[in-house]
Parts: structure tokens; C-alpha cells; sequence
């Protein structure tokens, strides 16, 4: 008779063993991936939050950069080819948030001579613009002559009831009360010439820009800290009337931003400036060294202003701003608790034990078009 074959199974304990090994291997797994999965969201938000400091930083570089921009036109007060006394300093502060309709033409100067100003609260007559304004951040307002002409590149046409400048670089041109160096800012009433005194100057769009932080992005109450900005225009009411805009987002995450100016006080020998007089030169056959007007560089400590903006002389020779932008990333991190501080200047914020992460950023941007039309060699 012939063997019997015997087949066996697992026993029970050995399914035992095997579910409880492959259970360990799963839950590793698992584990491995859940890890993976918390890093890489934790690597994005990092990136995100440093892209978007970076971002927020060369933005307000770039415009900052622009300020004093006036298509090739020099105020008087910096024009160190200028016989007599300027008549275009700055008597005030120029309008911030008021409808170009009333402003008188000491306003209009004075927003060509005062090209940034800033703010620690919210600019007098700019509640309905600058709305939920973020603890800790300053208000930061920058003018020029927009950069490309009307109907080239990203310039808008021409279009009628909007704000331009214009420039006359003809001796022959007048414009009653602004100045020996003539421009018109205005709706209309476009005459000046260039210097053929033929053909008519080039108009250029009137921009301001007002940067601030908003404590929310798209819901009030949402948590996400804007960096927010509004611009002057024509309003889509229906009777239109330039002012500056309802502000619009631009990045999200930016908590606080702070700006110190850089001041240009003294001229390059050291002596205090006088826009009362001509130009005043040691030599001046050469004209290498004016003792009464700035050099282009800031002098001394850089300015915080407060809530009621710093003092004419202060803004009529800013040269440079310091910037000092607070980024957070958008969702918190699960155990996440840092004790530092951020110093903004003479600000600081923290510690923070919100699961948050931040970064802070510091640059500096240097006001070209005014820095170097005061600088001789």
C-alpha cells in the first residue's frame, strides 16, 4: 500500500505572527509616509513664506526706486544748474488720500518735491482706503511719472479725465505759480514744449502708489495678514473723480512691514542745507562742491515717522528707505513654538507661540532719481 501524502497549513499562531508583522510593517509605512507628507507640506510653507517676503521686498524696492521719477524734469530745489532761489520747495504736505479736484497748486508742487512719505496709523482723511490696518505696520506712499509712455507696453492710453504730468523743457514756456521750472499736472490745459519749443512735451501718467497690511486676505475675520495696495485713478463712480482706489490684495502672509528713511541733511562739506538761496558754490568757476545742498546720501540715523507723517524738511530729502518686512506662513505648523524676536528697526514683535512660522526681511532702496541728481563728483 502506498504512503499517504500529508498537506499542513499555518497554525493559528503563525497567522498570528504574520498579521501582527505585516500590521508593524504597515503602521512603519504609514508612519514613513505621514512624515514625508508633514515635511514636504512643512518645506512648501517654508518656500512659500520666503517667496513672498522676497516678492513683497522687490516690490516696494522697485517702486521705491521710481519715486522722484519726473519723465527728465529736475524741481528746482535739486536743479544744481539753477541761478536763482527755488521757488518750488515744498510749503506742506501733499495730499494723500483727498480728491485731486481739491487740491490747490501748492499741493500739486508739493507732491512733486515730497516723493515718500510714511506713516505709523492711518494717513488723516484715508479711512475709507486704508480699512483694518494690521498692528505693528506702517503706511508707505510713493509718487512719479509713470515709466513707459501712454499706449506703450503696460501703459494705459491716453485717456481724458485723468491726472498726467507734463514738463517744459522750452525757456519760453510759463505756468502761472509753479515755478521757474514749469509743469503741469492737471486733467487738462497741456501746452509745454520741448526744447525746440516746437513740439509738445510728452505727457506721462500721474502714479501713486499706498502700500500697507490688512489683518485679512479675502474674509475679514480669515486670520491671513495682506500686504494690500491702492492706487490713484479715476473711481467707477458715477461721477468720476481722481483719488486714490479701494486697495486690492497683492501677498499673502506679509504680518508687518516698517520703513525707516534715510535722510540727506547735510551737503558734502558738512554744512546744514538752505533752499532759501541759489545754489551756493565753493568754486564757482568749477561747481565741483555746492555748500548748501544735500550730497545724496542720508545722514545721521534713519527716521521712523509716526502717525502724523515726519516734518517737511524730513521728506523733501529722503534719499533712502530701509525696509523691514515680518512674512508668516499661512497655516501653522502642529508643535511648532519658537521664542524669537524680530527687530524692525526700532520696533520689536514676538515672541510669537501661535504654531506659525516667520522670517523677517531687511533691505534697503535707494531713491535713484533724487539720490543722484544731487550727487557731483
Amino acid at each position: 500500500m502506498s504512503g499517504v501524502s500529508r498537506q499542513r497549513g499555518f497554525t493559528l499562531v503563525e497567522m498570528m505572527i504574520a498579521v501582527t508583522i505585516s500590521l508593524l510593517i504597515m503602521v512603519a509605512v504609514l508612519t514613513l509616509y505621514l512624515n514625508l507628507r508633514r515635511t514636504g507640506d512643512d518645506m512648501a510653507q517654508t518656500n512659500a513664506l520666503i517667496e513672498n517676503g522676497r516678492f513683497a521686498v522687490g516690490l516696494l524696492q522697485e517702486d521705491i526706486a521710481h519715486a522722484g521719477f519726473w519723465n527728465g524734469y529736475v524741481p528746482q530745489f535739486d536743479d544744481l544748474t539753477a541761478v536763482d532761489p527755488p521757488a518750488d520747495y515744498p510749503q506742506g504736505l501733499p495730499p494723500v488720500c483727498s480728491a485731486f479736484s481739491t487740491w490747490t497748486q501748492q499741493d500739486r508742487t508739493n507732491s512733486v518735491g515730497i516723493v515718500v512719505q510714511t506713516f505709523s496709523g492711518v494717513p488723516a482723511g484715508c479711512a475709507g482706503v486704508v480699512t483694518n490696518l494690521a498692528n505693528n505696520s506702517d503706511v508707505l506712499v510713493v509718487r512719479h511719472a509713470d515709466t513707459c509712455s501712454p499706449g506703450m507696453g503696460n501703459c494705459d492710453a491716453l485717456a481724458a479725465g485723468k491726472v498726467y504730468f507734463q514738463a517744459s523743457f522750452c525757456d519760453t514756456d510759463v505756468v502761472p505759480s509753479s515755478g521757474a521750472n514749469p509743469f503741469v499736472l492737471d486733467t487738462g490745459g497741456f501746452t509745454l514744449h520741448l526744447r525746440d519749443c516746437n513740439t509738445s512735451a510728452e505727457l506721462r501718467k500721474f502714479v501713486v502708489d499706498l502700500y500697507y497690511v490688512r489683518d485679512y486676505a479675502v474674509t475679514a475675520g480669515d486670520g491671513i495678514p495682506t500686504l494690500m495696495r491702492s492706487t490713484f485713478d479715476l473711481s467707477g463712480g458715477a461721477t468720476p473723480a481722481n483719488a486714490l482706489q479701494p486697495a486690492v490684495p497683492l501677498i499673502e502672509g506679509i504680518e508687518a512691514f516698517r520703513v525707516e528713511l534715510g535722510v540727506d541733511s547735510l551737503s558734502k562739506t558738512g554744512a546744514a542745507l538752505d533752499y532759501q538761496v541759489s545754489p551756493d558754490w565753493d568754486d564757482p568757476a568749477a561747481r565741483v562742491t555746492v555748500k548748501n545742498r544735500g550730497d545724496g546720501s542720508p545722514d545721521g540715523s534713519f527716521v521712523h515717522c509716526g502717525a502724523g507723517s515726519c516734518t517737511v524738511n524730513e521728506l523733501a530729502n529722503v534719499v533712502e528707505a530701509r525696509l523691514y518686512i515680518l512674512a508668516r506662513a499661512r497655516t501653522q505648523t502642529a508643535g511648532y513654538s519658537s521664542d524669537k524676536t524680530y527687530a524692525l528697526g526700532g520696533s520689536t514683535l514676538g515672541p510669537f507661540t501661535d504654531g506659525y512660522k516667520r522670517h523677517l526681511f531687511t533691505s534697503s532702496a535707494t531713491l535713484v532719481n533724487v539720490s543722484r541728481r544731487r550727487q557731483t563728483p
